[in-house]
């Protein structure tokens, strides 16, 4: 597919892995306006994109996400409610909706400063990895006010409630390394190595089968609200669902491998995923 343009989004690709690039980096990324509408289009536009096989959300230039902007998001639509309005709702769209959902595996690439609001789409994605240089921080503190809008519930999200509630009440600001031992993100290499480990992983995904990635993600998601019989009965019907949706046949591809091939067991071989039609042996 050609790829939109976007006044303040970038598309990158390599291979089966799509960049999603938030792009004002003069401004450490903050989000505007424009930059939700676009983010909006753009999350959309990949949807169904058959190119895409993992998506990348990541900031340009020393940023990941210094958060909202607070003259053009806040200041700059408070005598505009009809933009005020769009800008929110499209904030939460692509924020959340929109990715927790993304139905292809979601890494979030965290490059640089990644402040308040820009925590959320982080939490979005399904992994994330962290530059070791990066900053992470809650700083709202410091200026009078609270962690808004889903904020202070995605920081309860990524981190324990006693670590959650030190970055809030203090504003503390804590490195990659740092993020890795509260639980925010899977793990942080130098900024140099950065993009080079986020592909290796995207690469190493890709040769899952995506149907069981995707049932997957979404089952993690949904269980983690849920009680124990509740759980397994969802876990029942997800299961069941995706015999249904998998067109590779990963299961009988996987129990042939395991039962009759010998050529996968869990740890000391590698599970060889087969296109569409090629369910037999080789």
């Amino acid at each position: 597919m050609v790829d939109k343009t976007f006044e303040t989004v970038k598309i990158e690709r390599e291979g089966g892995v799509t960049f999603l690039i938030m792009n004002r980096p003069e401004k450490r990324n903050a989000m505007s306006p424009q930059l939700h509408f676009d983010m909006e289009d753009a999350v959309d536009s990949l949807w169904h994109d058959e190119q895409t096989q993992v998506l990348v959300l990541t900031g340009a230039g020393p940023a990941f996400c210094a958060g909202q902007d607070l003259r053009l998001y806040f200041r700059g639509t408070e005598s505009d409610p009809v933009t005020q309005y769009k800008a929110h709702e499209a904030s939460d769209n692509w924020r959340w909706l929109k990715l927790t959902r993304f139905p292809k595996l979601t890494i979030a690439m965290v490059n640089g400063y990644c402040f308040g609001g820009g925590l959320t789409q982080m939490a979005a994605c399904d992994l994330a990895i962290s530059a070791d240089e990066a900053l992470f921080g809650a700083s709202e503190i410091n200026w009078g006010i609270l962690p808004g809008g889903n904020v202070s519930w995605i920081m309860t999200l990524l981190m324990s409630y006693r670590h959650a509630m030190h970055y809030a009440v203090t504003g503390d600001t804590f490195d990659g390394k740092r993020a890795v031992e509260i639980g925010a993100v899977n793990y942080s290499v130098p900024l140099a190595n950065l993009r080079e480990e986020t592909i290796a992983l995207a690469t190493r995904m890709m040769k899952k089968n995506p149907a069981a990635v995707r049932f997957t993600k979404e089952a993690i998601r949904t269980v983690r609200t849920m009680s124990e019989v509740d759980a397994r009965d969802y876990l029942a019907a997800k299961s069941a669902a995706l015999m249904f949706r998998d067109k590779e046949g990963g299961r009988q591809q996987g129990m042939r491998q395991f039962l009759d091939e010998k050529s996968f067991r869990p740890g000391l071989g590698d599970y060889q995923r087969r296109p569409s039609g090629s369910d037999t042996k080789e």
